[in-house]
């Protein structure tokens, strides 16, 4: 793990495209920022923990294949209406 010392108002770049900045110190708590691209997911550890366990836990329940027989997705469509909603 690198460990580093960094002050209000100063920052470290991860790659070429993440920046995290120390916003604010207040006794024994730092606010930070994080900039990255939207395609880069960013969760604190402990949600990031509770969404893996939720996944795990999904994975696990039995589906009945006849109730999701009928389901059809159609991935270009729904890519399709997320352009077009995000447009608005």
């Amino acid at each position: 793990m690198l460990v580093l010392s960094r002050k209000k108002g100063q920052s470290i770049i991860i790659g070429n495209d993440i920046e995290i900045s120390v916003i604010d110190i207040q006794g024994e708590q730092v606010r930070i920022g994080i900039n990255a691209p939207r395609t880069v997911a960013v969760y604190r550890k402990e949600v990031y923990e509770e969404i893996i366990n939720e996944n795990r836990e999904a994975a696990t329940i039995p589906v009945n294949p006849e109730i999701i027989k009928g389901i059809k997705i159609n991935r270009n469509e729904n890519q399709k209406y997320g352009e077009e909603e995000n447009k608005s």
